[in-house]
This record gives C-alpha cells, sequence and structure tokens, in this order.
C-alpha cells in the first residue's frame, strides 16, 4: 500500500528591502487589536456590573433596581388623577418588562462581544499574521475558510443581529420614544439588512466569476 506524500514545507520567499518594509508595516495594525481587547475588557467588566445590579434587584435591593433602571432609560408609568393630571410616577419595581429589558441589555452586550472576536481573530489572521490554529481543539468552524469578503459578510450578520436586539429593547419600551425615534430606528435596521444582504450577493458573484475562469 502506497504512502501518501509528505506535504511539502511552506517556501519562504525574500523580498528585497522596500517590498519588506512596505508589507512589515501591516504589524501597525496590532496595537488596533490590543486595543479592542482591552474594550472587550471594558464589555466584560459592564456585563457583571449590570447582571450584579439585576440580581441584587431581585432580592430586593432599591438601590440596584434604581441603577439598574437608569441605566436602560426606562420611565415608569405616570400617576394622573380623575382629572387627567399628572401628580407623581408609579415607584420603581422589578417588573417582566424591566427584567426583559434587562436581559436583552446583557444578551446586547454579549452579542457585541462576539462581535469584537470576530474582528480581532478574523482580522489578525486575515490582514496582520497567522496564528496556526489548525488542528487546535479549539479552533473556531469559520476561521479555517476566512477571507476579507467572508470577514464582512459575517460582520453584516452580527452587525443586523445587534441592531434587532436594540429595536426590539426600543419596541418593549416604545412609550419612552417619540414616533420619530421609533421610525428611524427601523429605517436605520433595514438600512444594515439591505446592506448586508448586498455584500452578501456581491460576494456569492465573485465566488461564481472565480469558479467560471477556473
Amino acid at each position: 500500500m502506497a504512502l501518501p506524500p509528505e506535504p511539502r514545507a511552506a517556501k519562504t520567499v525574500r523580498l528585497s528591502p522596500l517590498p519588506n518594509f512596505i508589507f512589515a508595516s501591516r504589524w501597525l495594525q496590532l496595537p488596533l487589536y490590543l486595543g479592542l481587547i482591552l474594550a472587550q475588557c471594558v464589555y466584560v467588566f459592564h456585563f457583571w456590573v449590570e447582571l450584579v445590579h439585576l440580581v441584587q434587584a431581585a432580592f430586593g435591593d432599591r438601590s440596584a433596581l434604581a441603577a439598574l433602571v437608569e441605566g436602560m432609560g426606562y420611565q415608569f408609568p405616570s400617576i394622573v388623577d380623575a382629572a387627567g393630571k399628572i401628580i407623581g410616577q408609579q415607584v420603581p419595581k422589578l417588573t417582566e418588562t424591566v427584567i426583559m429589558l434587562a436581559v436583552l441589555a446583557l444578551i446586547d452586550v454579549v452579542m457585541i462581544s462576539n462581535l469584537l472576536i470576530m474582528v480581532i481573530v478574523g482580522g489578525y489572521e486575515t490582514f496582520v499574521s497567522r496564528m496556526n490554529l489548525e488542528g487546535h481543539p479549539d479552533e473556531p468552524e469559520w476561521l479555517s475558510h476566512v477571507n476579507a469578503s467572508v470577514l464582512k459578510v459575517k460582520l453584516g450578520t452580527a452587525i443586523i443581529g445587534i441592531s434587532s436586539i436594540h429595536l426590539l429593547k426600543t419596541f418593549i419600551n416604545a412609550g419612552n420614544y417619540s414616533e420619530k425615534v421609533l421610525m428611524w430606528q427601523t429605517i436605520i435596521h433595514i438600512t444594515f439588512l439591505l446592506s448586508a444582504i448586498a455584500i452578501a450577493y456581491t460576494d456569492r458573484l465573485l465566488n461564481a466569476a472565480k469558479q467560471a475562469a477556473h
């Protein structure tokens, strides 16, 4: 039985000084990706602060509930008298709506964090240097075939997911927003959706053209 051929070693290409200097400039992006890692740390801290407030509010901590509600920008309905005059505002309490908005805010942080990981890992692999994760048990499935086009499509999809969470939060808390704000948020979300569809369609046309050329 014939043995499979051994894989060839990667060919080392020597560049002249100027192309080598220009190509080495890609490492200037490294501080940018390190900065995104720091931003990821800020999001992790923010996530735990909001989660602690939610848990404390569930156990009756009024100050945690006030901080949670203030962070979400939620306003409880006003109290009106028989003549329709506003005489006060309902006492803040942990209602189903408040819990739902708090959980959606946590999901929003997680999705943005996923987007950051996608940009950090995929961008570094595509534009800076290979990470040699082949065979690693935790290698992301999408990283094996990532390139600039695939990364743009995945980023567009992630942005749509984040925009959907924001839009859902706005609709749940619609009483505290004007019709103009609701309309523009919906229009912006549709714009994101159409942009992602256009990017994915363009990428499909380019791949079809490459396959036809081969």
